[in-house]
C-alpha cells in the first residue's frame, strides 16, 4: 500500500479498488452504501491517513457543502422543526446548514433567490412551503444545476424532488374524529392562501360533505398561522351566527389562539368548546386542557429532503413520498352531549 507525499482521494479509491464517488459518499456518511464497502473504505483511509479536505472538493465542484434552507413562514416552531430534520439528515457528514428568509409576495423573488445561489453556490436547496409551490424556482435550480427538493402537501414535481404530507386525509381524519364524537356543528380556523392550507380546507369540507353536514360561510374564519389570528378567527366563530360545538384550527397557534378566545367568551374548554389543531408542536401538549391535534411529520420529511440532496443519484426517489400524519388525541376533545 505505497502513496506518494500526501494522500488524495484517487489513493483512497486507487487502493480500495472503488470510485472516487463512493469514497465521497463514505466521507459524507451516506446511507446508501454497503457496510462492507464502508468498512473496507474507512480502513484505507485510516491505513494511509487520508484527511478530506472540504475546501478543496467545493473548489472542484465550485459548489459550497451546504443545504439552503429557503423559506416565507411566521411559525418559529416549524422552523425549528424543519431545522432539526435537516441536521439529523446531514449529521456525521461534511455538510453544514444556512437558512434563507425570503419574501414569496416580492415581485422579485425568483432574482434574489438566484442572487442568493450564485453568492453562496450551496450544494442544495430545501424549498419549505409556501417557498416550495413555486414552479419558478424548481425551474432556477435546474439551470443552475443545483440540488433541490420540495416541502410539499401535494404532488408537484418528480418523486426525487419532494418529500410529502398527507395534509388532506390527516385533516379529513380529525374532523371525522370530531362528526364520530357526534359533532355537526364544525368550525375551520384555515390558513393564509397557499397548496397546504388548501389542502386542509378540502379535507374538512369532504369529511362534512360525506356526513351531509352544510358548511355555511360563517363556519369558516380566516388566519395567518399566528397565534394573534387564532384568537381573531376563535372570536369570529364564537361570536358567529351559529355558535360551534367544535373548531379545527390548521395550526396549533390558531388552536391555542382559539383556546384564548374561548376563555374570553367565558367557555370552558373541552366542555363548552371541543378544538384540534394541526403541526403537534411541544405546547400543545404543556397546555391545559392538553390539545388533540394532527402530528405533521415535519421532522422526518426534512431529514428526508436532506438525505435526497446528499444521496446523489443512488438516492430513493420515493424517500418521504408521502408521509403520514397522526391524530395525536389528548383532553381538548369530548362529545357535543357533554356540552
Amino acid at each position: 500500500m505505497t502513496v506518494n507525499g500526501k494522500p488524495t482521494i484517487n489513493d483512497v479509491a486507487r487502493i480500495a479498488k472503488v470510485s472516487k464517488k463512493t469514497v465521497s459518499r463514505v466521507i459524507n456518511k451516506s446511507p446508501l452504501l454497503s457496510e462492507k464497502t464502508r468498512v473496507q473504505v474507512e480502513q484505507v483511509i485510516a491505513d494511509i491517513g487520508y484527511v478530506p479536505n472540504p475546501q478543496a472538493r467545493a473548489l472542484a465542484l465550485r459548489r459550497n457543502f451546504i443545504i439552503a434552507a429557503i423559506h416565507d413562514n411566521p411559525n418559529a416552531q416549524f422552523l425549528v422543526n424543519v431545522q432539526q430534520g435537516i441536521l439529523e439528515g446531514i449529521a456525521g457528514t461534511e455538510f453544514g446548514l444556512m437558512v434563507e428568509p425570503v419574501d414569496r409576495n416580492s415581485p422579485t423573488i425568483v432574482d434574489d433567490i438566484r442572487g442568493f445561489l450564485e453568492r453562496q453556490r450551496p450544494y442544495g436547496v430545501v424549498f419549505l412551503p409556501p417557498i416550495s409551490e413555486n414552479d419558478e424556482l424548481a425551474s432556477l435550480c435546474d439551470s443552475l444545476g443545483t440540488k433541490y427538493v420540495r416541502m410539499v402537501s401535494r404532488e408537484l414535481d418528480k418523486p426525487e424532488h419532494i418529500v410529502m404530507s398527507n395534509d388532506r386525509e390527516a385533516v379529513y381524519g380529525a374532523v371525522k374524529h370530531l362528526i364520530a364524537m357526534g359533532h355537526e356543528k364544525i368550525g375551520f380556523i384555515e390558513g393564509p392562501d397557499s397548496l397546504s392550507p388548501a389542502e386542509r380546507r378540502a379535507g374538512y369540507e369532504q369529511a362534512m360533505e360525506e356526513a351531509g353536514l352544510p358548511v355555511h360561510d360563517w363556519m369558516i374564519a380566516k388566519g395567518r398561522y399566528t397565534f394573534e389570528s387564532g384568537v381573531e378567527a376563535g372570536l369570529a366563530l364564537i361570536d358567529g351566527e351559529a355558535r360551534p360545538t367544535a373548531i379545527f384550527a390548521s395550526n396549533d397557534e390558531m388552536a391555542i389562539g382559539a383556546v384564548i378566545a374561548a376563555r374570553r367568551r367565558g367557555i370552558e374548554i373541552p366542555r363548552g368548546l371541543s378544538i384540534i389543531g394541526f403541526d403537534d408542536t411541544p405546547l400543545s401538549s404543556h397546555i391545559w386542557p392538553s390539545l388533540t391535534t394532527v402530528r405533521w411529520p415535519i421532522v422526518e420529511m426534512a431529514k428526508a429532503a436532506a438525505t435526497k440532496i446528499i444521496g446523489g443519484e443512488e438516492a430513493d426517489p420515493n424517500l418521504g413520498v408521502k408521509l403520514s400524519s397522526t391524530l395525536m388525541e389528548r383532553d381538548s376533545v369530548v362529545p357535543p352531549s357533554r356540552v
